[in-house]
């Protein structure tokens, strides 16, 4: 259901949006996005380029799936820009929703991070970047976590959780099993799926949601994680020990990209929106408040603030990138495959 945002606007920027043409006073702007902190969003990013483009913003929320589901049945009408974390923008573009974008038009491009750039090919940029790695108590685990292999440690018995095959950091892991065996697991999917096997012992439970995983730290059931980094501060504030684990073998990338469908009627307002959110001086304000991990370069943090965010050269360019087509291919067998491992 699309819910309209409105703004009443004050004084002179009241006056000036009076003062407007009739036509552009009619100017809609759709988003599909997910909705997540809706007032902070509305502050530094509805409202500012409501009152620079002289429009409304209207938005289609939910997740992932369902979003890019209607999108799909409309066949790319209705939405004129599409936020979706990189593995569904890659299922949106192996169907032929998403039109490619017109560089040109967005100049921001050219001072983001390279890994967020063209992150598909020529459709749309990534605006924000997180990661994929292991969370794990330190007061508990004896020795730090340093590579992916140590989840399969006898310490962990009993003692990890790992994400569900249905969420966005689930089919990594059988990625992270196949490495861990020696094995390609879009080659050898057994070879991976023996690993998973080897690794159940360790799992106490399969979490689907941020706050399913912070209760499993907060109560003492577990004492490490696989996880997106977003989850950290939530679980810091709940167990201060927790830390996020120095993998010598890398965290996964993950990227939300965003996108303009095929059916948009606002193409260069689309564009327009889009250039917006890459500013660095947004980036910036996002970043510092606690909203999304910048990828503009020119983004300063403190350590403080940089605590919570995949940010800064040298950790970007450590980060693993997943193919997203081989695993969208894969992905329905291993669902399969892992409900088998555990039972479900």
């Amino acid at each position: 259901m699309k819910k309209l945002l409105t703004l009443s606007l004050a004084g002179a920027a009241c006056l000036a949006a009076a003062a407007m043409p009739a036509a552009a006073q009619q100017k809609t702007l759709t988003i599909s996005w997910w909705g997540f902190n809706g007032e902070k969003l509305d502050q530094y990013v509805v409202k500012p380029f409501q009152e620079k483009c002289g429009c409304e913003l209207v938005f289609e929320t939910g997740n992932n799936a369902d979003r890019l589901n209607k999108i799909k049945i409309r066949s790319g009408e209705g939405v004129d820009v599409a936020y979706f974390t990189d593995a569904y923008s890659q299922i949106g573009i192996k169907d032929g929703v998403f039109q490619t974008v017109d560089r040109a038009k967005l100049p921001n491009l050219s001072g983001i991070y390279e890994i967020a750039q063209a992150p598909q090919g020529d459709y749309g940029p990534a605006y924000t970047i997180g990661r994929v790695g292991v969370i794990y108590d330190s007061a508990k685990v004896k020795a730090p976590v340093s590579s992916w292999s140590d989840l399969w440690k006898e310490e962990f018995k009993g003692q990890l959780s790992l994400p569900g095959i249905t969420t966005t950091a689930g089919p990594m892991m059988v990625m992270i099993a196949g490495a861990h065996a020696g094995v390609d697991a879009f080659v050898d999917g057994d070879g991976a799926f023996k690993a998973i096997e080897e690794l159940k012992p360790n799992v106490v439970k399969n979490y689907n949601t941020g706050s399913e995983l912070v209760n499993l730290f907060s109560t003492g059931e577990i004492s490490a994680a696989v996880a997106q980094d977003f989850t950290l501060a939530q679980i810091q504030a709940a167990v201060p020990t927790a830390v996020w684990a120095d993998l010598s073998d890398g965290a996964i990338a993950t990227l939300n990209t965003v996108n303009i469908p095929k059916g948009s009627t606002n193409v260069d307002l689309a564009h327009e929106f889009i250039n917006f959110i890459l500013d660095p001086a947004l980036q910036q304000t996002l970043a510092e408040n606690g909203v999304d991990a910048p990828v503009a370069t020119s983004v300063k943090l403190t350590p403080e603030q940089a605590r919570q965010w995949t940010y800064g050269a040298d950790m970007i360019a450590s980060l693993k990138r997943v193919d997203y087509e081989k695993m969208n291919e894969a992905k329905s067998g291993w669902i399969d495959r892992w409900n088998e491992v555990f039972g479900m």
